[in-house]
């Protein structure tokens, strides 16, 4: 199988769309900058010439016949607004719609968006969600989460946990995944080039967090320490205990006293802070190596979108044609995929296997595949794979530049970039050593 590293000239001959296709392309659209630099934002969402590019190839081969949505659900504290601004998506679209004479439109797949302030969501606003609806797919026994001793423990998105573990106990683990990316004919993934502080890389299997129209019910970490079967931190000694405490009861002040809890909230977020430690110094919510959940609920996405069907049920065929593109040209290192660095990496990766695709990623930004769980563990599903290789040594590079034309196991032992792991993963996921 090959996988395709760009560096100079970029071709995208190896997606592969027909005349009369809906044609979906999902960028990973988070957030509109950096929560510590406004001004920064080429590191943290899919680059627009990057996306230029895509649409215009998919254009030519659609031949004026077909559609094209490109959509995301960013993070819910996210102004798609600015988003889309931001990236001129709106002018571009509609020159590109003229040009080819194609259908072009911009979705916003979230049912909400909320405003923080200091980290406590202060309003919440509703908004239209995906036009093609939604469907609550229930992986059952399939799921990663199926018998994990997490259970009953998990946090999602919200201040809510009871809401995630409703979704996810027993032969109940449900994802609520966006009508749009499930009914499409082609699905094109383009994920950014970052570090993660729960899954170490975040590169096309993370990506798809973004397909799902409800946060809260994705598990991110659970509550405790290895030693109780959670991975919120490391160890739960007396002040994470503390801690958690008074985490619980500040969300409860915020979820449930209009205007007062969030004020209260707020600070007692900042008076935590200086109790407890920094988030960038401290490791807490499932941002470290040891996190044992989240990369189950993204390979669990991942399967929601190569097997389900509108009506929830599960196929065990794949007839959708899927292919990803990850932008490399500016990625992030340090604290990812929010408040890292900006690294000029250069690269453009693709391919038809988003797992294969991420190995090669991962090795270019200096990491080892085999020490990443989102990695190393998808190369391990039977029921319902979401990769047809065994060994990663099978794939081929194909290049532009002549000398990465090369088996991985050649290209494996090159030297690459050498992304700066988020704190928490640091020592843990490099190459070598």
């Amino acid at each position: 199988m090959n996988v395709h590293v760009f560096k100079k000239e970029r071709n995208y001959s190896f997606i592969d769309v027909r005349p009369g296709d809906w044609v979906v392309i999902k960028p990973n659209l988070v957030k509109q900058s950096k929560e510590t630099d406004p001004n920064e934002w080429e590191s943290v969402i899919t680059s627009p010439m990057l996306i230029r590019e895509v649409v215009e190839d998919v254009c030519v081969k659609l031949k004026g016949e077909g559609r094209i949505t490109i959509c995301d659900a960013p993070q819910t504290d996210s102004s798609f607004r600015e988003i889309a601004k931001l990236l001129d998506l709106d002018t571009f679209i509609q020159n590109s719609s003229q040009k080819y004479r194609i259908q072009i439109e911009l979705v916003d797949l979230r049912d909400e968006e909320w405003t923080a302030e200091e980290g406590i969501i202060v309003r919440r606003e509703k908004l239209k969600g995906d036009p093609n609806g939604k469907i609550a797919i229930n992986l059952g026994k399939f799921s990663l989460f199926y018998k994990h001793k997490g259970e009953g423990k998990y946090y999602g998105a919200d201040y809510d946990s009871q809401i995630v573990n409703r979704h996810h106990h027993g032969e109940t683990q449900e994802y609520l995944i966006c009508g749009t990316p499930t009914r499409c004919d082609v699905f094109i993934n383009m994920p950014k080039m970052k570090t993660h502080k729960k899954t170490g890389v975040t590169l096309s299997l993370k990506n798809l967090v973004g397909i799902n129209a409800d946060k809260n019910w994705l598990p991110h970490h659970t509550e405790g320490s290895p030693d109780d079967g959670g991975d919120q931190f490391p160890v739960l000694g007396f002040l994470q205990k503390l801690e958690n405490v008074s985490v619980h009861f500040a969300r409860k002040l915020a979820l449930r006293i209009p205007v007062l809890g969030p004020m209260v909230a707020k600070k007692m977020r900042a008076a935590g802070t200086k109790v407890f430690g920094e988030t960038q110094k401290v490791i807490r919510s499932g941002n470290w190596y040891g996190n044992n959940t989240t990369w189950r609920m993204s390979l669990d996405l991942n399967r929601c979108l190569l097997y389900g069907n509108m009506d929830g049920s599960l196929r065990m065929d794949q007839p959708k044609r899927y292919y990803t593109v990850v932008d490399g040209l500016i990625g992030m290192e340090g604290e990812g995929p929010m408040q890292g660095f900006p690294i000029h990496s250069n690269v453009v990766i693709g391919g038809i296997d988003p797992v294969a695709v991420d190995i090669v990623a991962a090795r270019y930004m200096g990491f080892d595949y085999r020490k990443i769980p989102i990695l190393r563990e998808s190369l391990k599903l039977v029921d319902l794979p979401i990769t047809k290789i065994k060994n990663p040594s099978e794939l081929q590079i194909v290049s532009d530049v002549p000398e990465l034309n090369v088996p991985f196991s050649e290209y494996e032992k090159m030297e690459h970039m050498k992304f700066e792991p988020h704190f928490g993963w640091k020592g843990h996921i490099e190459y070598g050593g």
